[in-house]
């Protein structure tokens, strides 16, 4: 089969631009046991979530290898095997790489929570780069806008397909086309930076953990109604159940451009009140809520292979919660609008390099690869 050379769209087109009809523009692994730590917040299992928007893992010190029968809960992809050696040189200084995507398959139970048709199609509407700096204090997020138009590589995927190249399509039909391993490829082909580690979060897993977690608090500096999200929220603050936080992440419509873009700078917010909370809340009090929310955060991911058992995704994530909210750079990949398609992306590659180099080199982001690009203009929407 010849490679495709036009772009890949979703079987329902996005909103146009402005201007136009519509409302929218759019490593190194911590291993081994840790001590039990003393103070009573820090016993057992702490959950930590980087959201459909960031990293939703599980830690835990020595209470958490009570939960052996967990380790069947958590699904896993073998991303060495099936990207092989075509990969980028896996530099060893200390830092980490992470893919998280947010996920849903347009069925069942995330039907009813995202809509759309109930064909069964796995989509990944959220998409991640994590790098967490060497000694682990803080970290560096990009946000990969879905609709940004990207040459995507032929690759395998986990059930030993081969897929075609596509000289120009859409983000995520590199998951929709090969899961997790097209995904991996496509992320490693674009920025030539090797990813240690994939982190797939279920739409409908996030919003059961946020009930279990007794909800989420934010602050709104304007209305937000949206009835594709389901979303009605007043300017103010609020205590968001699950349902509304994935209404949250997934809105688009009614706030700034009505883009992907916007979403995005909702979905940062949300992870850093996400991240903020979590690290406070209590949630040793009762044994029946602390394995309550283990089972919820292991059925809700999916991961590479490295990351597969209780006990390693333990150990990654204790290496990962000393890191506040304050401590997160949350950047959006740079991009313009295409000029041919209001509905896309494209890359602004020599701003992309720069973002692209800093992580390769362990540096900070430049405030010059990020200014000036489409933001989406949803920013203050959620401020806290």
């Amino acid at each position: 089969m010849p490679a495709e050379s036009t772009p890949e769209s979703e079987s329902t087109p996005e909103p146009g631009a402005a201007g136009g009809s519509g409302t929218g523009v759019p490593s190194r692994r911590a291993t081994g046991r840790r001590r039990k730590p003393q103070s009573k917040r820090r016993k057992g299992l702490l959950i930590t979530a980087w959201s459909a928007a960031g990293v939703l893992v599980l830690g835990g010190t020595g209470l958490g290898y009570m939960y052996f029968d967990l380790n069947d809960n958590i699904k896993s992809v073998d991303i060495n095997q099936a990207l092989g050696a075509d990969r980028p040189l896996n530099v060893d200084n200390g830092s980490q790489d992470i893919l998280v995507l947010g996920s849903d398959t347009r069925s069942g139970s995330n039907k009813k929570l995202g809509g759309g048709a109930d064909d069964g199609s796995a989509r990944s509407d959220t998409a991640m780069i994590v790098h967490v700096y060497e000694g682990h204090k803080k970290a560096s997020v990009v946000s990969i806008p879905r609709d940004t138009l990207v040459p995507r590589p032929g690759c395998t995927d986990g059930e030993g397909v081969t897929h075609d190249a596509a000289s120009l399509a859409m983000f995520n039909s590199a998951y929709s086309t090969g899961g997790a391993a097209c995904a991996v490829k496509t992320v490693e082909s674009m920025t030539g930076i090797r990813m240690d580690h994939y982190v797939e979060v279920d739409f409908s897993g996030f919003q059961k953990l946020i009930d279990d977690l007794g909800g989420v608090e934010v602050t709104t500096g304007k209305d937000i109604t949206d009835k594709e999200s389901h979303l009605d929220l007043k300017a103010g603050t609020h205590r968001l159940t699950g349902e509304q936080s994935l209404g949250l992440v997934r809105t688009r419509h009614g706030v700034g451009d009505g883009s992907d873009l916007g979403r995005i700078q909702l979905q940062q917010a949300f992870i850093k009140a996400l991240v903020e909370q979590v690290k406070d809340v209590g949630v040793l009090t009762s044994p029946k809520k602390l394995y309550d929310l283990a089972d919820t955060a292991t059925r809700t991911v999916t991961t590479d292979s490295d990351l597969a058992s209780v006990k390693d995704l333990a150990s990654f994530a204790g290496g990962l919660k000393g890191i506040s909210s304050s401590k997160m750079n949350m950047v959006t990949m740079p991009v313009q609008y295409d000029p041919a398609d209001g509905n896309r992306v494209l890359l602004q590659k020599d701003k992309a390099e720069s973002v692209w180099d800093a992580l390769k080199n362990d540096r900070p982001i430049p405030k010059s690869a990020t200014k000036g690009t489409a933001s989406g203009d949803a920013k203050g929407v959620v401020t806290s």
